[in-house]
């Protein structure tokens, strides 16, 4: 039988995991809901106390990454891989800070980083293989870098067939994106349809044949597209967001627009599309409508996310006038 300080120890043990759990859950939460100042806040105090936290590390490099602030995100992200090597997902949020960073460099700092950036995204997709974001980061990459850096179509065609056992729709936006850049709309469309076939016409595959039809200036059909991803089975309700901004860019339907923000927010937003910028971008649609009260309602409320946006805080100055 267990002793009465054993038990004692035992009891303080399981509320001392209980109770970190729910810390990264209140952390991972606060992320999640765009509460970027909060999480930052809670996220310093909290490696104040336990610098070793990996988790906290990686969130605290997420945060940042939410601000589009690459430099303070990396050394959280490559802090989170020296103190938990074996963990995939550190590995990808790190080879997406790279990209970022090698998006807005120079040429010879580019090609440095793009090195970085495949290395780390391999490196996730060696230790998970199942990791679906992992293996579409890559595939990314593969479509997207020289081959002088490890890029090259015959490796984005060899990594689509490792995708197509995950998930066989995603296979065909692979092989979407090679025709894209062969110059090839024709074989391109084709595949976003046979994308959209497969995912049972989710929202997301949707999505991308809107960016499709942009990028071909096909906005009338860009347009229909997004008017049947708002109708659609959503996995993912971040998409209601990148369509909203496709439709304010293009200056196409601004009342279904602010239909499908105001949907985001109700629903709940989500780390992949932080809520400060869905309140900005609210606000903006709103500004275009003539609503400068309600604009500048969406705009304080972006401020109480994240109190140095500067984005809103023009924004708000302008409507106040």
């Amino acid at each position: 039988m267990i002793g009465r300080v054993a038990k004692v120890f035992l009891v303080a043990l399981i509320l001392l995991g209980a109770l970190t759990a729910s810390v990264a859950d209140t952390l991972q939460d606060m992320l999640a809901a765009g509460r970027i100042d909060d999480a930052i806040a809670n996220l310093n105090s909290r490696l104040s106390s336990v610098p070793s936290d990996a988790e906290a590390s990686n969130l605290l490099c997420r945060a940042y990454y939410a601000l589009g602030d690459w430099d303070r995100a990396e050394p959280h992200c490559r802090k989170a891989t020296t103190l938990d090597p074996d963990n995939s997902r550190f590995h990808l949020w790190l080879g997406r800070v790279y990209g970022e960073k090698a998006d807005r460099v120079n040429f010879l700092s580019a090609a440095g980083l793009a090195g970085k950036v495949r290395g780390e995204f391999e490196r996730a997709v060696q230790l998970d293989p199942k990791d679906l974001d992992a293996r579409l980061d890559l595939a990314e990459f593969y479509l997207s870098a020289p081959g002088i850096v490890g890029g090259g179509e015959q490796k984005a065609r060899q990594h689509a067939q490792a995708i197509g056992a995950l998930n066989p729709a995603r296979e065909h936006w692979v092989y979407a994106r090679i025709a894209e850049r062969k110059d090839d709309p024709a074989t391109a469309e084709r595949e976003y349809h046979q994308y959209i076939d497969l995912s049972h016409g989710d929202a997301e595959a949707w999505l991308n044949l809107a960016l499709f039809l942009r990028r071909q200036k096909r906005f009338d059909e860009m347009e229909q597209a997004i008017v049947k991803l708002s109708q659609a089975p959503m996995a993912k309700p971040d998409v209601l967001v990148e369509a909203a901004q496709m439709l304010y860019g293009a200056g196409r339907n601004n009342s279904l627009a602010i239909e499908m923000v105001r949907r985001y927010l109700t629903s709940g937003p989500v780390e992949a599309a932080p809520a400060f910028k869905a309140r900005y971008l609210l606000g903006t649609l709103l500004e275009k409508q003539g609503d400068k009260d309600g604009a500048a309602r969406q705009y304080r409320a972006s401020l109480a996310l994240v109190h140095n946006f500067s984005s809103a805080q023009k924004a708000l100055t302008r409507v106040a006038h």
